[in-house]
């Protein structure tokens, strides 16, 4: 946050390509679980996420969820500014776009002090506490990566990448299973030897 931005504001998300990267991931848990898979290889996360990673696939809710995104240009891709609407309407959150009349050069997204208090309210609430816990996992596997970091990540999966444009970008759930049941199997020969 800066001096510049809106007063009551206390989160900030300075480039839409971020949010659409997150948006994706929030929406899609098999992509979410892939990530949480990779950062245990690369040893960033414990395993214990590996767990977590299973639950995101096996569990009934992030199927409840799943909302898949159509592939564009650049990549996963849906327009916000309606659900946005929304959110302002209710004093949630604030949308400041930067640049000319014809062609905004940055938009910026903002939670007010308002939208942080229906975040810890919704934490409490047995039917929308999962998208807090869904948002802190999303939260964890982007980290501080900017925008186009993020989208090249998700442009690393072969699904992802060979989506044709405007068409919804398919599960790969089953390619996270066989990944999580391999390194399983090689946790368990390592152990027994």
């Amino acid at each position: 946050m800066t001096t510049a931005d809106p007063a009551s504001t206390v989160k900030v998300v300075r480039s839409e390509l971020r949010l659409q990267a997150l948006d994706f991931w929030l929406r899609n848990p098999d992509y979410l679980a892939d990530e949480l898979v990779s950062k245990v290889v690369a040893g960033d996360l414990p395993e214990s996420y590996l767990d977590v990673a299973t639950h995101l696939l096996d569990d009934p809710e992030p199927d409840l969820r799943w909302y898949p995104m159509p592939r564009w240009h650049f990549g996963a891709y849906e327009a916000i500014d309606d659900a946005f609407a929304v959110l302002e309407a209710y004093g949630l959150a604030l949308l400041r776009r930067l640049g000319g009349i014809v062609k905004a050069a940055r938009s910026q997204f903002f939670l007010t002090t308002s939208g942080q208090a229906a975040v810890v309210n919704l934490a409490d609430e047995p039917r929308l506490s999962w998208y807090v816990k869904q948002v802190k996992l999303v939260a964890l596997v982007a980290g501080d990566d900017l925008g186009s970091a993020l989208k090249r990540r998700q442009y690393e999966q072969a699904e992802y990448a060979r989506t044709e444009l405007g068409v919804d970008i398919a599960p790969i759930a089953d390619g996270v299973r066989g990944r999580l049941k391999e390194l399983r199997t090689a946790a368990k020969e390592g152990s027994r030897q």
